[in-house]
């Protein structure tokens, strides 16, 4: 059996907990930045955990994260 080939796009963009869950960034923190409150700013920096809906697509995705 071959290996598998991780997704690059997805592996950039999630991380793995200690527990299994699949972490990653919150949108709409790129640009147009000056129009949202700093409150608003403030919360988008901090990261998320995943839906558990896409968690068995994304284990397929990453075989090795």
């Amino acid at each position: 059996m071959p290996k598998l080939k991780t997704s690059r796009a997805a592996a950039k963009r999630f991380k793995m907990t200690g527990t299994g869950k699949l972490v990653r960034n919150k949108a709409y923190k790129s640009h147009i930045l000056t129009k949202k409150s700093t409150k608003r700013k403030r919360n988008l920096r901090k990261d998320i955990v995943a839906d558990a809906t896409n968690s068995k697509v994304m284990k397929k995705i990453l075989p090795y994260l």
